[in-house]
């Protein structure tokens, strides 16, 4: 039997609480062995509240204390980049949430680090790892839709929901687009395989100021293979709800998520074929952090393939494009 994998998790905010901690608790093969947070009664609470041994506020306290394959960083985005080159010195695997970094230099910086390390670093994109999404995966893989020509997506945040440290640009590295966009773009390129870009267009709203984040944003992207994509995104938005979409287009059918719905066209008819299951016994957002962090582990205890997340390269020169387009109001060609 295989040793448990030993993992701290660094930055208790809401996503620690909501999902890091209630799922590797409940994972056989892992113990949580340490909390990192500067707010130490913050983490000395759930660490109480889920029976974790020890508790540091510094980074380079818990890497001297030893006996730790991997961490999980899950703290506000302009500290992921040195936190992943900390412990990559440190000789430890790393989960990151998005982003890698706040800039392409930074993420190559830390490919280059961990590939002479030989260190493991995998990027928090809990949205591949959907079961709606996974089943789309099959869908578009399988050719079943013919050729995939773009996807059409967006999430509005309501009005007034967005505060602290994602207000800030330094911190943040940038508003709704950045936020909100990354998982988008990302989502939209894994399903399919990757192509590269080949111009972006974008207009962002700063209601605030130059140098605020942005409210809203609405991107078109060109892959040299003719996909075309649209990604619009706000946390203003003024509605009684938020809202989430994203659809694929192909040369004979469409999908949407969510819930899944597939549209075929069948002997010149458009056809419902979405596939029928029994109902989730947990939400979206918890089973794909579940599906993430197996994933993770099992990439550790080397059941499952390591990818180096040299994907995110692309996906951050597309989003700096569309920075720049805003900025200089034109096409951006890459």
């Amino acid at each position: 039997m295989k040793p448990d994998v030993r993992i701290a998790l660094v930055g208790t905010g809401a996503i620690s609480q909501m999902a890091h901690l209630p799922v590797l608790k409940k994972m056989r093969g892992v113990k949580v062995a340490a909390l990192c947070d500067i707010d130490r009664a913050k983490a000395r609470a759930l660490a109480d509240r889920f029976e974790i041994p020890d508790v540091y506020v510094d980074l380079e306290d818990l890497f001297d204390a030893g006996d730790l394959d991997a961490i999980i960083i899950s703290t506000p985005s302009h500290l992921h980049q040195p936190y992943v080159l900390e412990a990559i010195a440190a000789g430890v695997d790393v989960l990151c949430e998005r982003p890698l970094a706040l800039s392409t230099r930074g993420v190559e910086a830390i490919l280059g680090e961990a590939k002479a390390a030989g260190r493991k670093v995998v990027v928090g994109n809990n949205t591949r790892f959907r079961s709606d999404v996974q089943a789309l995966d099959r869908f578009l893989r399988g050719g079943e839709l013919g050729t995939l020509t773009g996807f059409r997506a967006g999430a509005y945040l309501q009005h007034g929901s967005v505060s602290g440290w994602r207000m800030s640009r330094a911190e943040a590295g940038g508003g709704a687009l950045l936020d909100l966009g990354l998982s988008l773009v990302d989502l939209a390129l894994w399903l399919a395989d990757y192509p590269p870009p080949q111009r972006v267009w974008a207009h962002v709203d700063r209601p605030r100021g130059i140098n605020s984040v942005e409210d809203a944003a609405l991107v078109t992207m060109e892959c040299a293979n003719g996909m075309a994509c649209t990604f619009d995104l706000s946390w203003s938005y003024v509605g009684d709800e938020d809202r989430w979409w994203f659809e694929s287009l192909s040369s004979r059918g469409s999908a949407r998520l969510a819930p899944l719905r597939v549209v075929k066209e069948l002997n010149g008819k458009a056809v419902d074929v979405s596939p029928m299951g029994a109902a989730a016994r947990e939400s979206t957002f918890i089973q794909s952090y579940r599906a993430e962090l197996a994933h993770f582990v099992a990439v550790l205890q080397g059941d499952s393939e390591y990818e180096a997340p040299t994907d995110q390269v692309i996906l951050h020169r597309i989003i700096e494009a569309a920075y720049r387009s805003a900025e200089e109001k034109c096409e951006v060609r890459l």
